[in-house]
């Protein structure tokens, strides 16, 4: 499982292509030859990068759901709508396809932001919005989300 660390601002180019931040690739480089997978997120106006093997677990898993449930069926379909696989050519660089940049409403300033084992991908004033609006419940989605009774695996 890849851990992944950062937030780096960069710019895209005229045809959708962007230097991956240099703490990225070295955060990638045992998996960089497997390619990635990029697709829309469900819950975001933003793309996710996905490693190719972390993206085959994710596929692992979805492959057990029982597809003469049509509520499965739909969850499929739209969650890989657009769905690419893309690489980072030998200069660094990593091609947005058009239909992905419109969806995330990508200009010319990104953000690319670790989120755990993906990579999401922002147009720079979409992700300013986003942490902005998150701020006022960040405390609460914390207290929701981690807030154990008791201390569980060193998290306290």
């Amino acid at each position: 499982m890849v851990n992944l660390i950062g937030t780096y601002e960069c710019k895209a180019d005229a045809k959708g292509r962007l230097m991956m931040p240099a703490a990225f690739k070295k955060q990638l480089a045992s998996v960089l030859e497997e390619g990635f997978v990029l697709k829309r997120s469900v819950f975001q106006p933003c793309l996710e990068l996905y490693p190719m093997q972390e993206w085959n677990q994710l596929m692992a898993k979805i492959n057990k759901l029982n597809r003469f449930k049509k509520k499965n069926n739909d969850f499929i379909r739209r969650f890989t709508a657009g769905v690419k696989v893309v690489d980072i050519d030998a200069t660094g660089r990593l091609l947005i396809p058009k239909d992905l940049i419109g969806f995330a409403s990508i200009k010319k300033e990104i953000v690319l932001s670790s989120a755990v084992n993906i990579i999401e991908v922002w147009d720079k004033d979409l992700y300013e919005k986003a942490i902005e609006d998150a701020t006022d419940d960040f405390a609460d989605l914390a207290e929701e989300v981690m807030g154990f009774e008791d201390e569980i695996d060193g998290i306290s």
